[in-house]
């Protein structure tokens, strides 16, 4: 599944609500919110939890309220009295400090709990037991990196998700926005620090298909245009969406088009499968340029029988004289070459279509 997150320091904006609709509407199902409240904002923080949780109520999504026991408190609520934050829209409370075990335990009797997922222990699994927590209702949350450098690693992030999977829980995770960022750094909120300048999109895909994640929230405010399309494409017929860039060649319109990797992946290369049982007129040499990753590939008539074989590269190759240098992979989605795995399908599209 997939998230956004909406943050509660500013009025909700009808630039905000068309947005929260516009992401369910191609499939987005879930939206993260915190209640960490500045002193004099504690009115203003409930209102604006309130009018989230009733949009999150009419598009039939998700929210899950990152809380301290302290701001939950501030903000007007109670651990006695869950049932007012589940009558607002709230469906789950990703704990944070200042909570303990035992009122945690208690609290999953009534809505879905997010445990920290970097932090959690297996004393805490077993105390959570001893108080007959209910174990249906708990996710483990990892938490966003606003600071450059701070991220998680993947060998940590793969070894944790391994073992919350093997406790029961399903796991959740953030990618970092692409459009408006949050302050004060603007550096993006990812969990996994080599995520932090991707696409949000292959970021996303990465987490679900790599490393055992069941839900993906992006932690920024905003994603692009072009990334919502690629996600919605992907979504309702699970195809990947690349643009690319036209560099000359007289065969830029050959590579355009939907292709499918070949089931016998290769290292360097995505090879389409249906480029060379297509009738195309004599492919002649063009200028020899380097492949650099990300270079659509065309075979001339030099390669004999492989010519009009389409690539793309996944590494940086030199040039060849039998093989014309046809387009570019745009650099905003070179993260998802590495995606495109033994028959994945994939969409050559021009730039500025997306």
């Amino acid at each position: 599944m997939y998230g956004i997150s909406i943050f509660l320091s500013d009025d909700l904006t009808d630039e905000t609500r068309l947005y929260i609709q516009k992401m369910s509407t191609i499939g987005f199902n879930g939206i993260f919110t915190s209640l960490h409240i500045p002193e004099d904002d504690v009115a203003l923080y409930a209102k604006r939890l309130k009018e989230l949780g009733n949009i999150a109520q009419k598009y039939n999504m998700r929210l899950m309220v990152d809380i301290s026991g302290e701001a939950l408190k501030r903000a007007g609520f109670s651990f006695e009295r869950l049932e007012e934050i589940l009558a607002m829209g709230v469906t789950g409370l990703r704990m944070d400090y200042a909570i303990s075990n035992q009122e945690i335990a208690e609290a999953s009797h009534y809505l879905t709990i997010g445990l920290n997922a970097s932090t959690i222990s297996a004393e805490d699994v077993e105390e959570l037991q001893e108080f007959n927590a209910n174990f249906k209702n708990f996710e483990a949350w990892h938490n966003y990196y606003p600071r450059p450098e701070t991220g998680l690693s993947s060998q940590f992030f793969k070894e944790k998700n391994r073992w919350l999977k093997d406790s029961g829980f399903r796991v959740f995770a953030f990618v970092q926005g692409n459009n408006q960022l949050r302050g004060p750094l603007y550096k993006g909120l990812p969990t996994l620090e080599k995520h932090r300048y991707d696409n949000p999109f292959s970021a996303a895909l990465d987490l679900n298909e790599n490393y055992c994640v069941d839900g993906v929230y992006v932690g920024d405010p905003r994603i692009s245009e072009r990334t919502i399309h690629q996600f919605e494409d992907y979504n309702c017929n699970q195809m990947l969406q690349l643009e690319v860039s036209d560099i000359g060649s007289q065969y830029f319109t050959n590579i355009l088009g939907k292709h499918t990797n070949r089931s016998d992946e290769a290292r360097d290369v995505i090879r389409s499968a249906e480029a060379r049982f297509k009738k195309i007129a004599r492919i002649e040499p063009e200028t020899v340029l380097e492949r650099k990753m990300g270079s659509v590939t065309i075979d001339n008539i030099q390669y004999g029988r492989y010519m009009g074989e389409i690539q793309v590269t996944k590494k940086d190759l030199p040039g060849n004289q039998q093989i014309n240098v046809a387009a570019q992979v745009v650099p905003e989605d070179c993260s998802l070459l590495k995606l495109i795995k033994a028959g994945r399908a994939f969409n050559l599209i021009e730039k500025g279509t997306l």
